[in-house]
């Protein structure tokens, strides 16, 4: 496993559509792993593949009990709102608040190849629809009504 280096705000490669993976190979499971090793070290709540370079449909989120890896994900359906201050690690240090589903419902593949779906609520459903926004070349800050300042 290595830390990948996390792509910044500005580089055109955020602002790129993702590929479906189409066959989940060693390669795909280093990356899934090194996505996990890159998120632990930045604290961070998820890690889409394109924040680390890679154009494919791959995201984690670390819901607190275990770590969702998103192969190919979807958002089925979704319930509720939920406005709340919203970062991201590609945008260091930065915050904004942002209005996001309160429940959502995502289907993705495991690194097995099997299919689930999961239903995630607060914090865990704003992270899928970042995350799986980061997949489709669109960034939080499109979102934010209101850029909060830094603590100190």
């Amino acid at each position: 496993m290595a830390i990948r280096n996390i792509v910044k705000f500005g580089d055109d490669i955020l602002k790129k559509k993702s590929r479906e993976v189409k066959k989940i190979d060693d390669r795909i499971i280093c990356l899934l792993d090194d996505m996990r090793e890159t998120l632990k070290l930045h604290n961070g709540v998820g890690l889409a593949a394109p924040q680390v370079g890679v154009l494919k449909r791959i995201a984690i989120v670390d819901t607190g009990d275990t770590i969702l890896e998103l192969i190919n994900p979807e958002i089925i359906c979704t319930e509720g709102e939920q406005t709340g201050a919203e970062g991201c690690l590609s945008f260091p240090g930065e915050y904004g608040l942002v209005t996001r589903p309160n429940i959502v419902k995502i289907r993705a593949m495991d690194r097995n190849g099997c299919m689930y779906e999961y239903t995630g609520e607060e914090l865990t459903a704003r992270a899928f629809c970042h995350e799986i926004e980061h997949l489709d070349g669109h960034l939080f800050s499109e979102h934010v009504t209101e850029w909060l300042e830094p603590e100190k």
